[in-house]
């Protein structure tokens, strides 16, 4: 009786023990990700998590949005926003480590497929009277930040605003709202009308570079990080060639591309 109790103690330290390791193994990392990068980003953290034996959590929205929830939450490993004006901005907060170039994206025009109102790669189309035109909010995510930032150049923005059907708070919701047929016409960062469950039911107009700039896409390491290591090679992956495929795929400039 009294080897049965022992083997059974045994046993139950083994489980325990075992039990501890698994979930050593499993460690949990999360990335505030920028609306228009979840595609790529996920794919990449399913690479990761096979080959690390870890779980990445994504945190999704608009990049103001979720740059806030890191900083009051102070948990978290990275940081992905739409635009570098972000680790700008927010930089001598303190918060923002090092980061790696992960690829671009531009703003672009989205029409209904087939353009059936002929709009023009121009953004001053936006102002046209015959179209139903909506845009992304300058003050939750970097769509509305970076559309604020080239209808500015053109000394256009205030009046965009004013004849908007409605302002949406990331790309996603433009991108739903347009293949609802709430309008002909948005601004939108281009990756997102060639994502395919978009494609099927939009078109994408591309802008001169000159007006719209590609902007570079900042993946930043937290200081909030538990897993620094862990993160690093994470953001290594991301900025790979391997990495840089996935983010081609789903319609990103790489990290190559020359920028004037």
């Amino acid at each position: 009786m009294w080897h049965l109790f022992i083997r059974s103690l045994v046993a139950a330290c083994l489980a325990l023990s075992g039990t501890a390791q698994a979930q050593k193994a499993e460690a949990e990392l999360l990335l505030y990700c920028g609306i228009t990068m979840v595609k790529p980003m996920t794919e990449i953290a399913q690479l990761f998590e096979k080959r690390e034996k870890v779980k990445v959590l994504i945190s999704q929205g608009g990049s103001e949005d979720l740059y806030q929830s890191a900083k009051k939450s102070a948990l978290g490993d990275w940081y992905l926003p739409g635009e570098p004006s972000y680790r700008d901005k927010h930089l001598s907060e303190g918060l923002l480590g090092e980061f790696v170039n992960v690829g671009y994206n531009q703003m672009a025009l989205i029409v209904q497929k087939g353009n059936p109102k002929n709009v023009k790669p121009d953004p001053r189309e936006m102002l046209r009277k015959d179209l139903t035109v909506i845009i992304g909010n300058a003050e939750s995510g970097s769509v509305g930040q970076e559309a604020k930032n080239v209808l500015d150049g053109l000394g256009i923005y205030p009046k965009v605003v004013k004849a908007s059907a409605f302002l949406s708070p990331d790309s996603r919701s433009l991108m739903n709202a347009m293949k609802k047929g709430d309008a002909d016409l948005t601004m939108s960062w281009r990756a997102t009308g060639l994502f395919v469950d978009n494609a099927a039911k939009l078109d994408v107009i591309d802008l001169d570079s000159k007006i719209a700039k590609p902007q570079a896409l900042l993946l930043n390491l937290l200081r909030s990080s538990k897993n620094v290591d862990l993160a690093k090679s994470f953001m290594k992956l991301a900025a790979s060639d391997e990495g840089q495929t996935i983010f081609r795929k789903h319609g990103f400039l790489d990290n190559k591309t020359p920028v004037r």
